[in-house]
């Protein structure tokens, strides 16, 4: 059996330096589109989160009333959600979420207000990325009660 020796052109071989070049180029330029977008909705999906966050809590909240008759008191705080506050009902039968409260979005703690406003029992408030009552835009509030 004869072995047939294959040549290859020079420019058969592979993928010359320009095209690597072409393809690192369109692979950067797709990658900041898609990062540039993604970083414009980082604000809005704070805020899903907090509202989010703050559905959770209200369901827990209220499996808390079904089961010790009252909401946690401002002292006892949304920590009586995960840990039995040691002034709590005897029939607490926590804990009422899977983690321990976490802090909003922003890195701040959710404040817990008894009463709440507008005739609710409880408030619970994310303040915003500003941390300060108040603001508009991604420095507004984040309520149980407005949304």
């Amino acid at each position: 059996m004869k072995r047939k020796n294959v040549i290859y052109k020079d420019n058969e071989e592979g993928w010359t330096f320009m095209e690597t070049l072409i393809v690192i180029a369109i692979v950067l330029i797709l990658s900041s589109t898609v990062g540039y977008v993604a970083v414009r909705n980082i604000p809005r999906s704070r805020m899903a989160a907090a509202k989010s966050q703050i559905d959770s809590f209200m369901a827990a909240l209220e499996s808390y009333y079904i089961d010790c008759g009252t909401y946690p008191s401002e002292d006892q705080g949304l920590d009586a959600l995960w840990k039995k506050p040691d002034n709590g009902s005897d029939r607490w039968a926590g804990p009422y979420l899977i983690k321990k409260v976490p802090l909003d979005p922003w890195g701040n703690p959710y404040v817990y207000r008894v009463p709440g406003e507008h005739g609710f029992p409880y408030g619970i408030i994310s303040y915003g990325e500003d941390g300060k009552e108040g603001g508009e835009g991604n420095n507004a509030n984040i309520t149980s009660w407005d949304y």
